[in-house]
């Protein structure tokens, strides 16, 4: 109200800051940790509230500050950005106290005037355009969101939270330093580098923590690494308890690494409990916020922490800034210098007059300024390790190229001048930052994406235990993102040291060894994924890959192997030639046709003999021809079952054996017809077994069998077949009848034949017997039928190649049956008795009428 009715505004409250101040045509400012804890007084009703007051130097955030004012003097002494224009700066310290920081922030943003005139174009320069930092993401947040809704542009080189991307709530917020999105991918690729797939988070609770601890979960679930054991979050403040319970959980912990986002202060606290509780084997892992802290780099903590892995802020050079801290003095920096003169009292161990009362009692120097900095061993002259520095500097650089592309443009004759400050909208200084694009002198390209962070880039460090019991901090790596390879991890694993009883390998960490080819994985119930059971694969499955998600059936023709980690082609089974079963029936199968030729031979060179002239001489070749074929057509029964061979075995053997069957059969007629025609009045039947219908009568009952094994061929062919039924892993190739009807005709046939011969032998048997094979041909016919008869039952109930043996045998057994009991004793009396092969043998002790019949029987 008081502004809407006066001219004039008033500033409320003022506070009482440490700071550094440099006055400009434009000012930057910038937050810092120079202490990093503060007092609050205690507060009553009656009075009026008192400021906090800052404990504990830091020297290290006082060389941050120094680095951003040594970076605006570059800048103002360079002709060839922001010509004409001078920067100033004005630089806080937040005491590591969000309130004290978020005060700090509006002062900047609403100036340090208790009052000012008001102008009714309400032009006029900002009292700070732009300011570097802050360090911690809770802070930043707190101060964007009210200096965000003034699109006023903070650059922070150390706040890392990634919930600072976002646009839409912080669109003036920038960062030279990558987002905790980028540092914990940069992680796991450390943990997948490592095969580290169980490991603990200890996190922080704050912004900073907490939203790693989300982004953990879910870029290690999308990357597919590991699984965290558990996630603990570290309180702020001295809380003994609570941090005794978090170590006892890593204590218990299979996890042998730890990944720790927190700060110094929850790092001291809970590497006391580790010292007390005495836990060791673990594998750190450090972030950004702790991996360079020298206070953590003790003899107390290093034997539990050497060998610990860190992300740091990428490593950078700054030419000339050695000097300017050199220079650094309470009398350079002018009245406004309160930094200056508490980093002068801190490194000197000395006070400014007026000291405080009881300072030069108790023994107390007073600063004079006449201090040498080469007297004393600081941290503020350190340059080696130029992380977060290097950060503020680009920081700057930018807010300066951004100002200086806003405000200085090419005039009509090329030159470049820089255009009112009056005009200085900070909205549109916003969008020239996330449009600035330079290169440093170290040679690093400086620009930001759409989200305001910079390039990523962070070095990976190893803590190293010296021999004379310091520490080192040692690069090892660095982890980056590049457009075509995306994030990219380098290691040099020969540097790194372990602090394991093995020096040179780094340590396991897993909840569940991987499962290795041959096995899948089965998870465990209630248990995070990383932890599972390895499953040997069933039989005819296999997993050829580590930590198979399931195992995969082999093809129809393979078999997995006994490892199960590949399939192989089965084994395969027929009766073959080379295995002793085949061979063996295959010799005999020989030996039979061998035979065979040797009684044909036999009868051949005997043909004129009486005991061949009187059994019917051609039909007896026949039949040992017949008999011949019967032998060899189970040699189709013999090896790998093919087509031509599955159609032809069973037609051959039937064929064959019709034919055998039917000589038996016409002989067993002829002689039963020959003693029936020796009765009076049998003469004429004789008529209708002479040689023509010998021979039409054995064709016809041979065409008949071979009618039935065409009609079987063409309306159902026997097919090879592998038939996986018997055994799994074995492929047995076998014959397919095609069709049972025709196999049952084929057999039923023979039976028939078989049958009819043996019940006209069984009628002739009593006939004389010199030359009578009645009896001859009833033992082989019932040799023959027992055989067959045996063999219906043990080829149904024999599997694969066995069925064809058992075949095969009955062919063998009921043919070597016929050939020995028909041929058997003629061939005896032919070779060994040739006295019995006369005439007056065969005729002897003869019916009257023998010599009409030998004649007829000779025919």
């Amino acid at each position: 109200l008081s502004s809407f009715f006066s001219s004039s505004c008033k500033l409320l409250r003022t506070f009482n800051l440490n700071g550094l101040h440099k006055p400009g045509d434009v000012v930057l400012g910038g937050l810092f940790e120079v202490h990093y804890n503060s007092v609050f007084p205690e507060h009553t009703f009656t009075s009026a509230p008192q400021q906090p007051s800052c404990q504990g130097f830091d020297t290290l955030g006082f060389r941050h500050a120094m680095t951003m004012a040594f970076a605006i003097e570059e800048i103002n002494n360079n002709p060839d950005l922001l010509p004409n224009i001078t920067l100033g700066y004005s630089l806080y310290d937040n005491c590591a106290t969000l309130g004290i920081g978020f005060s700090a922030a509006l002062s900047m943003s609403s100036g340090q005037e208790e009052q000012f005139l008001l102008q009714d174009n309400c032009s006029g320069v900002p009292p700070v355009v732009g300011i570097v930092g802050d360090p911690f993401s809770t802070f930043s947040i707190a101060a964007l969101d009210v200096l965000g809704l003034y699109k006023l542009p903070m650059v922070s080189y150390f706040a890392t939270c990634s919930c600072l991307s976002d646009r839409q709530r912080f669109p003036s917020f920038f960062r030279t330093i990558p987002s905790d999105g980028f540092q914990v991918r940069a992680m796991i690729r450390i943990l997948q580098h490592f095969g580290w797939s169980w490991a603990g988070l200890l996190v922080s609770d704050d912004d900073y923590g907490l939203h790693v601890s989300r982004s953990f979960q879910t870029d290690l679930t999308r990357a597919g690494g590991g699984c965290l054991a558990y996630i603990e979050i570290l309180p702020w403040g001295n809380d003994p308890s609570e941090y005794q319970r978090i170590v006892n959980v890593m204590r218990k912990s299979t996890a042998r690494v730890v990944m720790a986002f927190a700060h110094q202060m929850h790092m001291i606290q809970v590497l006391e409990q580790v010292v007390k509780q005495n836990v060791t084997g673990l594998q750190w892992i450090a972030s950004e916020a702790w991996t360079l802290v020298d206070g953590l780099q003790t003899s107390a903590f290093m034997p539990f922490l050497a060998g610990t892995l860190g992300i740091a802020i990428r490593r950078g050079e700054i030419p000339g800034l050695s000097d300017f801290l050199w220079r650094v003095h309470p009398e350079q920096q002018g009245n406004e210098n309160n930094m200056v003169k508490q980093f002068w009292e801190h490194t000197f161990n000395c006070k400014f007059s007026p000291p405080p009362v009881g300072w030069v009692e108790a023994g107390g120097a007073q600063c004079s300024g006449e201090e040498n900095l080469e007297n004393v061993k600081t941290d503020l002259l350190d340059v080696s390790e130029l992380r977060p520095e290097y950060n503020i500097y680009k920081a700057v650089y930018a807010l300066a190229h951004a100002l200086h592309d806003m405000l200085c443009v090419p005039d009509a004759f090329g030159e470049k001048s820089c255009s009112s400050l009056q005009t200085l909208e900070l909205w549109q200084f916003a969008f020239y930052l996330e449009n600035v694009n330079f290169t440093t002198s170290f040679g690093d390209q400086v620009s930001f994406d759409e989200n305001g962070d910079a390039l990523p880039i962070y070095d990976v460090v190893n803590w190293l235990q010296l021999p004379d019991g310091k520490s080192k901090v040692q690069r090892v790596g660095e982890v980056k993102r590049s457009a075509s390879k995306g994030d990219e991890l380098t290691l040099d694993e020969g540097k790194i040291f372990w602090n394991f009883e093995s020096k040179q390998v780094p340590p396991r960490s897993v909840c569940s060894e991987s499962c290795p080819p041959g096995t899948h994985m089965v998870r465990r119930k209630g248990e995070p994924l990383c932890c599972f059971y390895c499953i040997a694969c069933s039989e005819g499955k296999v997993s050829n890959e580590t930590d198979s998600l399931e195992c995969f059936r082999c093809p129809e023709d393979f078999w997995s192997s006994p490892r199960r980690d590949h399939c192989v082609p089965k084994r395969t089974e027929f009766l073959s030639y080379q295995e002793p079963l085949g061979a063996c029936l295959t010799t005999a199968s020989l030996l039979g046709a061998f035979s065979c030729a040797i009684v044909l031979g036999i009868f051949t060179y005997h043909r004129q003999t009486p005991i061949v002239r009187s059994n019917n001489s051609e039909l007896s070749f026949l039949l040992l021809l017949s008999l011949k074929l019967c032998f060899l057509c189970s040699l189709l029964f013999v090896g790998r079952p093919r087509l031509w061979t599955c159609q032809l075995r069973h037609a051959a053997f039937g064929i064959s054996f019709v034919l055998c069957v039917s000589c038996i059969l016409v002989k067993t007629m002829v002689v039963l017809a020959v003693f029936k025609a020796s009765k009076p009045g049998g003469e004429a039947r004789l008529k209708w077994f002479g040689i023509v219908q010998q021979r039409g009568t054995v064709f016809a009952l041979t065409c008949i069998q071979a009618a039935i094994c065409t009609a079987w061929i063409v309306t159902a062919s026997p097919l090879p077949f592998k038939n996986t039924q018997y055994h799994k892993d074995i492929i047995v190739y076998e014959c397919l009848v095609g069709s049972v009807i025709g196999f049952s005709a084929l057999l039923g046939y023979i039976a028939l034949l078989a049958v009819s011969s043996f019940v006209l032998a069984f009628l002739a048997r009593n006939l004389p017997d010199n030359f009578n094979e009645a009896r001859l041909i009833t033992f082989s016919i019932l040799i023959f039928c027992a055989v067959w008869v045996a063999f219906v039952p043990a080829y149904i109930n024999s599997p694969g190649k066995y069925a064809d043996a058992v075949e095969v045998f009955a062919i063998l057994a009921s043919s070597f049956g016929l050939l020995i009991a028909l041929f058997g004793p003629k061939c005896f009396i032919i070779l060994l008795r040739p006295e019995q092969n006369t005439r007056q043998a065969i005729m002897g002790r003869k019916p009257k009428n023998l010599h009409f019949e030998t004649s007829h029987l000779k025919q």
